[in-house]
């Protein structure tokens, strides 16, 4: 029998660093690492704040490389999507960052796992699903 294949979903930042920091909602996050993906933008903003909490970057790097989670690129599509956003999702105050992870959802029509409850009120023909 082959091995059933897990949905993939996308991460926003703070799913990683709630696993990180062993926040509320970590156990949930953790059983959907082997099918995460995150954007490069999000990673970034993980080890932004891992370095502000004083954690040595090369030790973030190192702990996010054992998981089985892709990171994938900010390319001129997600770029786009991202910006196409920005209207959309102005008033309820998302990032950068937070569109970043929103298009690469979209882009790829997964479901995106967060901890921000905002972004259930943003419309889009996306799944949210909340960490906690």
């Amino acid at each position: 029998m082959a091995p059933i294949r897990m949905r993939s979903i996308v991460l926003d930042a703070s799913s990683l660093l709630a696993f990180l920091l062993m926040e509320k909602g970590c156990e949930f996050v953790s059983s959907h690492l082997r099918a995460g993906l995150i954007s490069a933008v999000n990673y970034s903003e993980v080890l932004t704040c891992t370095i502000d909490l004083g954690k040595p970057l090369t030790e973030t790097i190192a702990e996010i490389g054992r998981l089985e989670l892709s990171i994938v690129p900010h390319d001129a599509e997600l770029a786009a999507i991202a910006a196409s956003l920005r209207p959309k999702v102005k008033s309820l105050g998302l990032s950068f960052t937070d569109r970043s992870c929103l298009a690469l959802g979209l882009s790829r029509q997964l479901p995106v796992l967060t901890g921000d409850r905002s972004w259930t009120q943003a419309g889009l023909d996306l799944e949210i699903i909340l960490i906690r």
